[in-house]
């Protein structure tokens, strides 16, 4: 779709999918359409524009030009001139940014719940956490306002929000992407990181924005690594790390590994007790005087603000790196460099470790009633990857008890390709769903398929040899039949489901609603409702609307 089609389908599924606490700012609609119109009009005019018709939401530690750059805290909020370069260069190919999300404080926190703009919820559940400190770019994502989303990542905040709501979280090597224009938590830790439903555009948004920019001391210049092996060899966790996941986790991990296998990868159990040990130093030592030197002023200067417009425990966790001396430091970092080493010898020449993103989703009730025990639980895979100058790569892997269930590759540095190569033999594509009636956006039903972790696509139409008919069910729902004559086009949506999620929804269709192939007005065939004859008498024909919602307005 054009810029402009899918800028307002973007408001259109914001108003409808009921997660204002996402967002800390979110740029008017009319200005945001006159930059789409601009995308459009540049696109005609020949340009290639690699991101043209893709909207993004940044995260509100990371600076857009002409939008408020708050942190999560409202009192820190100054207004950059400049697009950090992150931001500039997805803008510079044709990505339209919709505005600035919500975040745990600082980026202080794997929760999503710390705060002062409101705790983000599940996309899915909102009983549950979505996750951080990234969380509102990861809700967004997955609810399908969005296609790209920029976090941060320093301890998991790029990869755990990603697995909690089903979609994909790409942390690259540290440097690749310049942290100019990005507050700090841990600098020398800091990645800016992408949120996407698919592999390919997060890889796709991660490659533009690459590359030094003069300004970021710590970026790099990329050293792909080698392509993967006939047959490569991935480590997976020996059995005492996986114990104390969510209920039917570790079958789930255990079905993916088995995918693995079967597509031709060597798998390896390894004891990685030294690189989770060395991730108890990122909070436990002296490492987190550096979140200390980033805000610890700012705090230190507004401690009256603490448990108003600075969340409480934000502002513990920083302050206490007051207490680490330069002597702590430095055994901490002698400390890790040994963890550090030993852990990633016992890999031998594995190309990634393969583990569980995280361990748990919790509820919004438990982590309030223990907001450092939940949070800790959240960080045991990830929390050892940028002390240790890792890739690392999140992809949903299924759904366990109604819930996304995700898995994380970690890599060398600059192997991010080769987990990218790697995470395609773990997840199966996506399937593209024609809904018609009442799974349409704004209709009744369609929280199911956001549920089932289904985007919006496109709005589409049928070929011109289907009937829809109204049947009488509760809720009203239309059924739709292909003919050999006298048919006519049917407005609908394409939607897409990740394989699993679509088999959960198909199997809990009722009759007489059933999947087929349908043929849309473009040619193209893609999974549809279709309805069994049998249901259709006494249902009235509906064709001459053109669709169920023209029909429902003329009922209305």
């Amino acid at each position: 779709m054009s810029a402009v089609e899918r800028v307002r389908a973007a408001y259109a599924r914001n108003a409808e999918a009921g997660r204002p606490e996402a967002w800390i700012t979110l740029r008017p609609e009319a200005e945001v359409l006159a930059e789409a119109a601009d995308v459009d009009r540049r696109v005609r005019a020949g340009e290639r524009l690699p991101l043209a018709g893709t909207v993004v939401a940044v995260k509100d530690n990371i600076d857009v030009a002409g939008l408020p750059t708050t942190a999560g805290s409202p009192a820190y909020a100054y207004s950059p001139a400049e697009d950090a370069p992150a931001v500039a260069r997805l803008r510079a190919a044709g990505g339209i940014v919709l505005g600035k999300t919500n975040l745990d404080q600082f980026a202080t926190g794997l929760v999503g719940t710390r705060s002062p703009y409101g705790a983000v919820r599940s996309a899915w559940d909102p009983t549950r956490i979505s996750g951080g400190s990234s969380s509102g770019s990861a809700v967004l994502t997955a609810l399908g306002v969005v296609d790209i989303a920029l976090g941060t990542d320093t301890a998991g905040s790029g990869r755990v929000p990603a697995a909690l709501n089903g979609i994909v979280g790409v942390k690259p090597t540290i440097g690749l992407v310049p942290t100019t224009g990005v507050v700090p938590a841990c600098r020398t830790l800091d990645c800016v990181t992408v949120f996407a439903r698919e592999l390919n555009l997060a890889r796709e948004a991660v490659e533009l924005m690459s590359g030094p920019d003069g300004v970021d001391p710590l970026a790099r210049a990329d050293a792909p690594a080698a392509p993967l092996d006939a047959r490569p060899l991935v480590a997976v966790p020996t059995a005492e790390h996986l114990e104390g996941l969510a209920d039917g986790w570790a079958e789930a991990f255990q079905g993916v590994v088995s995918r693995l296998a079967e597509s031709g990868v060597d798998i390896v159990e390894v004891d990685i007790a030294p690189l989770l040990e060395a991730a108890t130093l990122l909070y436990g030592g002296a490492f987190v005087a550096e979140r200390t030197a980033a805000v610890g002023d700012f705090i230190q200067e507004h401690r009256d603000l603490i448990g108003t417009e600075i969340d409480p425990t934000v502002a513990g966790i920083v302050l206490a790196g007051t207490e680490a001396r330069a002597a702590d430091y430095f055994r901490d970092r002698e400390k890790l460099d040994r963890l550090g080493l030993e852990g990633l010898a016992r890999l031998g020449g594995a190309v990634a470790l393969l583990t569980p993103t995280t361990t748990w989703h919790p509820t919004l009730a438990e982590v309030a009633a223990d907001p450092l025990g939940a949070n800790s639980r959240m960080g045991r895979f990830t929390n050892f990857a940028n002390l240790l100058d890792r890739s690392a790569l999140a992809v949903p892997a299924g759904v366990v008890d109604g819930r996304p269930f995700g898995v994380m590759l970690t890599g060398a540095p600059f192997a991010d390709r080769t987990l990218a190569q790697l995470a395609e033999r773990v997840a199966a594509p996506p399937v593209e769903l024609f809904v018609v009636g009442a799974h349409l956006r704004g209709q009744p039903l369609n929280h199911q398929l956001v549920a089932a972790g289904g985007s919006f696509v496109a709005e589409a139409s049928t070929a011109s040899d289907y009937r829809l008919f109204a049947l009488a069910t509760t809720p009203p729902k239309p059924g739709l039949v292909r003919v050999d004559g006298d048919g006519s086009s049917i407005a609908g949506e394409v939607w897409r489901l990740p394989a699993r999620g679509f088999g959960r929804f198909v199997a809990a269709l009722p009759e007489p609603m059933g999947i087929g192939s349908v043929r849309l007005a473009s040619g193209s065939s893609v999974a549809g409702f279709l309805c069994e004859r049998v249901a259709l008498e006494g249902a009235a024909d509906i064709t001459r609307f053109g669709g169920w919602r023209a029909f429902r307005d003329s009922v209305a």
